[in-house]
């Protein structure tokens, strides 16, 4: 399978670019339902077009590059909406990026991970990953957590749940600094702990012909390669972007239901991390569960250290706190995901009941978010 899939003009060189033309007409605006409907079927079509072309990236630079790739990639434009949201939006901005960051954490700590542990165990028996690796990952997405989130709460140079500006410039610089020290340990230092467990025989539905199983021809050439970056960066802009235009249905929706404003961020992360979400379960589908855990912590890892500096610039021009500690029932969540999460990891292996609780973890901070 090439860059485009079915020809020079396949329907993965089509989507992002009619999404991108949508995207443009439909930017600032507040459409009605039938502008609704065409901007979610575009979104839909963005998010499939946009893991296909982080797949094609992901093969052609190899792993662990091609998760980080993708985590990146997402989070470097959903911070870039977080910013511009928290300058320009109207209203109380001061928990927007404690909220958005937290849910990214649950979504990818626990959705993610939950069923790509379910999918990839009920397909192999058991998911098998790299738990040097794999934990190594999980303790910086819980020091980092634990650093920007939870220590607001308790510090007491200033009231409420927030950093003074010197705590927040340290909290940002250390964030930068686990975040890079992972990266360079992940892609350089100990690059074998973060590569696919050969589990000695092929994944399901494999291609023979396929000598490195994962889906795509063997190898893309450096123009299928750079076709689809190119493509990947624009289907995610269109990703993020179309999901902000939804956000005043989803606002809507949300009001006319009585539900708290949190859901709506919520909702958007869902919508954010979707490309991350699939590649996940399809690497997870193939036998490669070391790969979804690889995006799902280090989706999590990327929006802390990148978000947190960011918003520690920024603050530089927003009026107002900027609460970053968690809610007492939000910082339950994050203990019991914590302790869940690491003893998952310890094993190297996982069964559907590993997924399964990870899953109703996730159930629960939805249903929590939705009634408090």
């Amino acid at each position: 399978m090439n860059a485009t899939t079915s020809g020079r003009f396949g329907w993965t060189v089509v989507a992002p670019v009619v999404a991108a033309i949508v995207l443009a007409f439909s930017w600032g605006t507040h459409p009605g339902p039938i502008g609704n409907t065409l901007v979610g079927v575009t979104l839909v079509a963005a998010v499939l077009a946009g893991v296909h072309h982080a797949e094609v990236v992901a093969h052609r630079v190899g792993e662990p590059f091609g998760s980080l790739v993708l985590a990146v990639a997402v989070t470097v434009i959903e911070v870039a909406l977080i910013v511009t949201l928290m300058i320009t939006g109207s209203g109380d901005t001061s928990t927007l990026a404690r909220d958005t960051v937290f849910a990214a954490v649950m979504i990818t700590v626990n959705g993610i991970v939950g069923i790509a542990l379910v999918v990839g165990a009920l397909r192999h028996r058991l998911a098998v990953f790299n738990p040097e690796g794999t934990g190594s990952a999980l303790a910086t997405v819980i020091a980092l957590a634990g650093l920007t989130l939870v220590v607001p709460t308790f510090t007491t140079s200033e009231s409420g749940p927030v950093f003074t500006g010197s705590q927040l410039a340290f909290a940002a610089v250390a964030s930068l600094a686990l975040y890079g020290v992972f990266v360079f340990t992940q892609t350089v230092q100990h690059r074998d702990f973060f590569l696919p467990v050969a589990t000695g025989a092929p994944a399901v539905g494999a291609n023979p012909a396929d000598a490195d199983q994962d889906s795509h021809a063997d190898p893309p050439t450096d123009r299928e390669a750079l076709t689809s970056a190119g493509l990947l960066l624009v289907a995610l802009v269109c990703v993020v972007g179309l999901a902000k235009v939804e956000s005043y249905a989803i606002e809507d929706a949300v009001a006319a239901m009585g539900l708290p404003h949190a859901v709506v961020g919520v909702v958007i992360a869902l919508l954010v991390l979707l490309p991350e979400s699939i590649a996940a379960v399809r690497a997870a589908a193939r036998d490669r569960v070391q790969i979804s855990l690889n995006l799902a912590y280090g989706s999590a890892m990327a929006s802390i250290g990148l978000t947190i500096p960011s918003i520690a610039v920024a603050s530089i021009w927003l009026d107002g706190p900027l609460a970053l500690g968690l809610e007492p029932l939000q910082l339950v969540l994050l203990l019991l995901s914590s302790v869940v999460a690491v003893l998952t990891v310890v094993p190297g292996r996982g069964k559907p009941l590993n997924g399964a609780v990870h899953l109703v973890l996730f159930a629960a901070f939805l249903f929590l978010t939705a009634a408090p």
